[in-house]
């Protein structure tokens, strides 16, 4: 049976002093700032507005917070629309070959998730119209 002997295992910047405060500084801004809750409102918005798109050319829509997943028909392969998206102003990510990936930042305020929605709406439309 393997095992780990004495100086194969170790933790080099396990406990590093500034990379504690630094974690500790970060999750500090979370709580004062309530970005756990606002995650989960614009994340609400986004999918709600998301589901109200085309069923023709969106067939599903999932996530959490802000980390999102939107399934596009099959003739509008992800990688196509998130260069479309990109020439827009909105980036996205294409994950296999019919997902995008919708994750916006923390601090993302309402404003900007319509704009990001007008973005994505005007792009479905130019997909449709090709």
């Amino acid at each position: 049976m393997l095992s780990i002997q004495p100086g194969q295992h170790g933790s080099t910047f396990g406990g590093n002093p500034l990379a504690c405060k630094v974690a500790t500084a970060a999750l500090q801004v979370l709580e004062e700032e309530h970005l756990a809750d606002n995650a989960t409102r614009m994340g609400d918005l986004l999918r709600k507005e998301l589901r109200g798109l085309p069923e023709d050319i969106i067939l599903q829509v999932r996530g959490k917070g802000l980390l999102n997943a939107v399934v596009v028909a099959p003739e509008y392969n992800a990688w196509d629309v998130c260069l479309k998206l990109k020439e827009n102003g909105l980036l996205a990510k294409p994950t296999h070959g019919d997902i995008i990936r919708l994750s916006p930042p923390l601090i993302i305020t309402e404003s900007q998730i319509l704009q990001a929605l007008d973005i994505i709406k005007k792009t479905f439309i130019q997909l449709k119209n090709q």
